[in-house]
């Protein structure tokens, strides 16, 4: 099997899991905002909108634990602009800067003498290849569920260059655009 047909086959699998998560969530907010009170939490939390941004920038550094789109479907109707477009701007411009703190934690974790023995028995054996494949690994990570903070870490510790690195991370931004439209309207 080549590995364009892997790297093909990866790129989907991950792709369809990112729409089927995105289809539960929208499916799980409809069926929840219709048979509970969701639509007063999401009124109460929108009193402190920067909290929520800061619990958005918090999640996506550490490796994206909450799900962005949840924070899309809470700006649809909140947040600090008049217009979800802006929001959406916003968390977008959050994430990406989120993987571009993660590259730099990477790339000075390595250094570290507490994760220098981390470095030298996980990743330095696989430097060449994660370089190799580093471009595609960001794509994975920017577009679909797979943790872009801890790829752009992963890429970050292996001293991948940073201009390509922010050419191939900026395909964050197809995801956000994508998503947030199909949020929109759903």
């Amino acid at each position: 099997m080549s590995l364009f047909n892997i790297r093909s086959r990866i790129l989907i699998k991950n792709l369809a899991r990112g729409i089927f998560g995105l289809a539960l969530i929208i499916v799980g907010y409809y069926y929840v905002q219709k048979y509970t009170h969701f639509d007063l939490f999401l009124e109460h939390i929108a009193q402190w909108p920067f909290l929520v941004y800061a619990v958005f920038t918090a999640s996506e550094v550490i490796f994206g634990i909450i799900p962005p789109e949840l924070f899309m479907i809470w700006s649809v109707k909140h947040g600090i602009f008049e217009t979800y477009a802006a929001n959406v701007a916003l968390l977008t411009i959050i994430s990406f800067a989120a993987g571009v703190l993660g590259y730099y934690i990477g790339s000075n974790l390595r250094s570290v003498a507490l994760f220098k023995p981390l470095f030298d028995k996980y990743i330095r054996k696989y430097k060449n290849i994660l370089n190799r494949y580093a471009g595609f690994l960001i794509i994975i990570g920017a577009i679909t569920p797979v943790p872009f903070s801890a790829i752009c870490m992963l890429v970050g510790a292996t001293n991948f260059p940073f201009p390509k690195f922010l050419l191939f991370a900026s395909t964050r931004f197809l995801r956000f655009a994508a998503y947030s439209v199909a949020i929109y309207y759903f």
